[in-house]
Formats: C-alpha cells, structure tokens, sequence
C-alpha cells in the first residue's frame, strides 16, 4: 500500500515575498529571501510528482480594516499609528493609543488582555497586508504553476484554507485564532483541517513565514494532531524564512520542534524521503 505524502504550504502569497515592484503590484510586507524559497517550492513540487498525495495551501486573507493594521489605530495625540508598532492593554489604558472607533474601545481591550493572558504574541501593527481581492493576496506565480501542474496530473484539487477574515482577532495560524472569537466558528479550531493532515505517514511543511505563521500553524498541529508521531511531520527548512527582526524567533521555534521530533530538511533532501 502506498504511503500517503502531504504537502502543507503556508501563506505562499506574494504580500509576504520580495517580489520587485510592477505594475501588477508591490509586496506589503516582504520577507527577505521569501521568492526564492517559493521558487525552490516549486521546483521541489516538480521534482515530487506523484508522490504527494495531498496538496493543501493556506491563505492569509484580511479586510483593510482590521485590529492588526494601521487603519484601526490613533496614537494618543491623534496622529496616524506606523506599521511594526506593538501595542499593549496598558498602553491603550494609559492613553498612548486607541482605536479610531470610540465605540470598539471595550472590545479592544477585552481582545487585548485575552491575547496577553495566552502568552504567545503581543499585538502587532502590520502594514495592511494580503487584502482579500488584491494582488497580494494571490498566490506566488510559480507555486501556483506548480501545484497547477500537479492538479492536472493527478486529477485533484489542491485544498485552500483561508484566515484572517474576522477582523476582530489576530490568525497567524491556519488551525485557530490566537484568540478565537465564539460567535465565529471560523476562528475556532479547525478539526476539519487537523484531521486531513493527521490522515498522513508523511506532512511536508513550507511558507510564511517561518518566524509567524509557519510557526504558529505547526505548534498548533503539533498540539493538536490527533495520532501524533510528530516524526512524520517535516519541515522544509529552504522553502521558509523569518519575517526581518525576528530571526531569533524564527530558530527558536525550529529547535523546538526538532525537540519535539519533528524532523528539519532542505527540499532536496527532501526528496530522499519521498522514496523511503
């Protein structure tokens, strides 16, 4: 019987990649090195073929209007909030900041305090980014030709995870909100897509970006894989890269996880476990 390989690839959008500026559009929020891990992502995936089973591609999806993004935002005096500004409970308490709504002031406190008492993230101020409609919210050019390819040859549908759409609750992971919102199942943890990746011998793990989503993703699945053997999950380790100031996180989060037994490879090496 033959195993069955997924490929997880994780916010792959062209927001995220240094892609240089077109008249298609400028990246909002480029990761340093991030189009040529895709590029690489590609290539792997050609060399792949038939041996992935499933493909499954998440995507990083916002409204411009969103607790994470400028546009929510005034400082204290009034003036516009700058991008890769964090923001606490305490500070939006002693006035430095507030929303531009008056009215949603309760619920960004109750929001803020939920997210610090988790422990995982303080809120950040991203530019806006991968807004639903636009250019970067799309797909890197030849991931999607890639996996394309692979639709074509398998006769199969690569399976499309959207988050972020509740503008309510940061969702750097494709398996729940760093604060799920419960009148949005949405938000909630995503049994559905946990169970797809747990009907596996072998998940394949690429995006971005490795310091943010890709981390949070895996933690999550790592938490909350239903037949762990947390050893079949691989992480392509050139087919990622940390969002700027935040390599430290970045590695942290890959020791941790080989400490966990999930394993690290590069896509070429990747290849050799395909055959075993």
């Amino acid at each position: 019987m033959s195993r069955r390989i997924q490929l997880l690839i994780i916010d792959p959008q062209n927001d995220f990649c240094d892609l240089p500026p077109g008249p298609q559009g400028t990246p909002a929020l480029p990761v340093a090195g991030a189009d040529a891990d895709m590029q690489r992502l590609a290539r792997f995936m050609d060399a792949a073929g038939d041996a992935l089973s499933e493909i499954t591609v998440t995507l990083d999806s916002h409204h411009r209007l969103d607790i994470a993004h400028p546009s929510f935002w005034w400082a204290g005096d009034g003036s516009a909030v700058t991008p890769f500004t964090a923001i606490t409970a305490a500070q939006v308490r002693a006035g430095a900041f507030r929303p531009r709504d008056a009215a949603a002031l309760p619920r960004t406190l109750a929001y803020l305090d939920a997210l610090e008492t988790a422990g995982r993230y303080t809120l950040m101020v991203w530019p806006v980014h991968c807004e639903i409609g636009s250019w970067g919210h799309n797909v890197h050019a030849d991931v999607r030709a890639a996996y394309n390819r692979w639709e074509e040859r398998r006769q199969a549908i690569v399976q499309k995870v959207t988050k972020g759409e509740n503008p309510w609750t940061e969702h750097y992971s494709a398996v729940q909100a760093e604060v799920p919102d419960e009148g949005d199942a949405h938000t909630r943890l995503n049994r559905t897509l946990i169970d797809a990746l747990d009907d596996c011998d072998l998940l394949l793990i690429a995006g971005e970006a490795s310091s943010h989503c890709v981390k949070a993703t895996t933690e999550h699945i790592v938490e909350h894989l239903p037949g762990g053997r947390l050893q079949r999950l691989v992480l392509l380790s050139d087919c990622m890269s940390p969002v700027g100031g935040f390599e430290a996180q970045a590695n942290d989060f890959l020791a941790a996880m080989q400490a966990r037994g999930v394993r690290l490879a590069t896509s070429t090496d990747a290849l050799a476990l395909l055959k075993n």
